[in-house]
C-alpha cells in the first residue's frame, strides 16, 4: 500500500479503485472532507472515462438521487451500489453506496486525472442523509480490516521553476493502520471534537514564531477539520487578515508585491521575485498534538473562497481545548417545539382580551335587541281598542 496515492500540485491525491464486474479501472480522489463515495457516470470533458453502470452485473440501482453542492461547485448523480476492490490496497471486495454522477459544475479538474471522490468523513455528513453507509464503514463491518487508515501526503516541495510546481505529486494510503517505515519519531495524536468532518482544535497560530495573539475561538470559527481534499490553508477571514499583517512584517523585503493579495486570497507569484520566497520557515498551527508547519508553498485562503493543505511539528499543550472549541447554536425538534408552545401562549394571552371584548359586544347588542323588540310588544299590548259599533248599526253605514 506505499507509494499508491498520485496526483498534481493543487489537484488533490487519488487512489486507484476498480467497480464492478468486470472491474472498471478509475482514479478517485482521497477526501477526508466528505463521505460520499461518488463516480463520473456519463461522458464530460475534463474526464478520460467514466462508470458505465449498465456494463457491470453487479450494480443494484437504489432508485434514490443525491444532489451535492459546495462553495463553488456541485455534482448530482443516482445512488446504487456495486463491488468495489483497492487494487494497492487490502485484498477484499466490498459491495458499497455509490453515487453516480450524471451531471456536475465546477466539479472536475481538467488534467487533474481523478474521475470521482472518495468521502472518508463520518456518516454524519453524508448525503442525501446519515442513513447512507460511506464506504470506509462498509469496507470495516464487511471485512477484517480494522477501523483505522492513515494518509502520507507528499508535496513536490517548493520551488520557483513553473514546471517542477506543476509536476506529480505522491503519496500513501495505509488502509487498517499505519506503516512505521514512513515516519520517524514518534506519532502525535490530537482528539476527533465531534464525528461529522475530523474536525479538531487548533489552539494558537504563529508568524515567524510570534503568536498572533488572538481568542484561540477565532481559529476554530466556526470549524477546524483536517481535509485532504482541500489543497490550501484556509482561515476564518479575522485570522486571515491577521496572518498576512504578521507575514508582511515577517518578511525580509519589507512589503509583498501587490498582486500578492488577490479576491481576498494570498496567492503567490510565479516566479523568484516574492518575498515569500525567503520568509522563515514555519508557521505553526497547534492543534493540541502538535503543529503544523506553512511553507511558502501553502498558501494561505480565507474560508469564504473555494480553495483547496499540508507536515507536523511539536507537541503544544492547552490547559482546556475545549475552552478554544466554537460551538454552534443547536436547534433540535424539541427546542423548536417549546419555541412554539411559547408562542401560541404568548398569542393567546394577545387574543383573550380581544376575543372578550367582542363577546362582551355581542351580548350587548343581543340584549339591546332583546329589550326593543319586547318594548314593541308591550306597546302593541297596551294600545286601546276601538269601540264596537251598536246594534242595528252595521259597519261601514251612515245614519
Amino acid at each position: 500500500m506505499i507509494d499508491n496515492l498520485r496526483g498534481k500540485s493543487g489537484q488533490g491525491y487519488y487512489v486507484e479503485m476498480t467497480v464492478g464486474s468486470p472491474p472498471q479501472k478509475l482514479n478517485i480522489l482521497v477526501d477526508t472532507g466528505s463521505s460520499n463515495f461518488a463516480v463520473g457516470a456519463a461522458p464530460h470533458p475534463f474526464l478520460r472515462r467514466y462508470y458505465q453502470r449498465q456494463l457491470s452485473s453487479t450494480y443494484r440501482d437504489l432508485r434514490k438521487g443525491v444532489y451535492v453542492p459546495y462553495t463553488q461547485g456541485k455534482w448530482e448523480g443516482e445512488l446504487g451500489t456495486d463491488l468495489v476492490t483497492i487494487p494497492h490496497g487490502p485484498n477484499v471486495t466490498v459491495r458499497a453506496n455509490i453515487a453516480a454522477i450524471t451531471e456536475s459544475d465546477k466539479f472536475f479538474i481538467n488534467g487533474s486525472n481523478w474521475e470521482g471522490i472518495l468521502g472518508l468523513a463520518y456518516a454524519e455528513i453524508a448525503r442525501p442523509d446519515d442513513s447512507l453507509e460511506p464506504f470506509f464503514d462498509s469496507l470495516v463491518k464487511q471485512t477484517q480490516v480494522p477501523n483505522i487508515f492513515s494518509l502520507q501526503l507528499c508535496g513536490a516541495g517548493f520551488s520557483l521553476n513553473e514546471t517542477e510546481a506543476l509536476a506529480a505529486v505522491g503519496g500513501s494510503m495505509i488502509i487498517g493502520g499505519i506503516d512505521r517505515s514512513l515516519y520517524v519519531g514518534d506519532i502525535w495524536y490530537t482528539p476527533i471534537r465531534k464525528e461529522w468532518y475530523y474536525e479538531v482544535i487548533i489552539v494558537r497560530l504563529e508568524v515567524n514564531g510570534q503568536d498572533l495573539n488572538m481568542d484561540c475561538k477565532e481559529y476554530n470559527y466556526d470549524k477546524s477539520i483536517v481535509d485532504s481534499g482541500t489543497t490550501n490553508l484556509r482561515l476564518p477571514k479575522k485570522v486571515f487578515e491577521a496572518a498576512v499583517k504578521s507575514i508582511k512584517t515577517a518578511s525580509s523585503t519589507g512589503e509583498i508585491p501587490r498582486r500578492f493579495l488577490a479576491g481576498g486570497a494570498a496567492g503567490l507569484l510565479a516566479g523568484r521575485h516574492h518575498a515569500l520566497a525567503h520568509l522563515p520557515r514555519p508557521v505553526p498551527l497547534p492543534d493540541g498534538g502538535g503543529h503544523q508547519p506553512v511553507l511558502p508553498h501553502h498558501h494561505p485562503a480565507p474560508v469564504h473562497d473555494e480553495f483547496r493543505t499540508a507536515a507536523v511539528e511539536g507537541p503544544y499543550l492547552h490547559s482546556n481545548m475545549e475552552d478554544c472549541g466554537y460551538n454552534i447554536p443547536q436547534t433540535d425538534e424539541s427546542t423548536l417545539m417549546t419555541i412554539a408552545y411559547v408562542m401560541a401562549a404568548i398569542c393567546a394571552l394577545f387574543m383573550l382580551p380581544l376575543c372578550l371584548m367582542v363577546f362582551q359586544w355581542r351580548c350587548f347588542h343581543c340584549l339591546r335587541r332583546d329589550h326593543d323588540d319586547f318594548a314593541d310588544d308591550s306597546q302593541i299590548c297596551s294600545r286601546p281598542s276601538a269601540p264596537s259599533p251598536g246594534p242595528g248599526v252595521t259597519p261601514g253605514s251612515t245614519r
